[in-house]
């Protein structure tokens, strides 16, 4: 099971990454990406990063017989937190990379990312 905790659900992923994710992981499981205020500070982002640890050792308490993997994209220092509380807990987390294509309209560049794989954070 992917646990897919990004601010980008998996119904709006392109069909390359969705087919990658569940012939690695068989089912998607979407978890809302917390609203961060870039004014908050680094304990109320640690205090965030704990409740997310806690919403994954839920879902994997509720599937004991499935592998469990975190697929982890977002803001960065809250992305850093619980990558480390999850690798503490060894539960593997992955990110998902991508080529940037940039396009070019009427003199306007519009970035277009193209899924090219996943990628541990770190090999438990």
């Amino acid at each position: 099971m992917l646990l897919n905790i990004s601010n980008h659900p998996s119904h709006i992923w392109d069909k390359k990454q969705t087919e990658a994710a569940i012939q690695s992981y068989s089912e998607i499981v979407d978890i809302e990406f917390p609203q961060i205020d870039p004014e908050c500070d680094i304990f109320r982002i640690m205090r965030l990063a704990d409740e997310y640890l806690e919403i994954v050792q839920n879902k994997i308490a509720e599937n004991p017989d499935t592998q469990v993997v975190v697929h982890l994209m977002g803001e960065l220092t809250f992305c850093f937190s619980l990558a480390i509380m999850l690798a503490s807990a060894e539960i593997q987390c992955i990110a998902s990379t991508t080529r940037r294509n940039a396009i070019e309209k009427n003199g306007v560049k519009k970035s277009v990312f193209e899924f090219v794989k996943f990628r541990n954070y770190y090999d438990l």
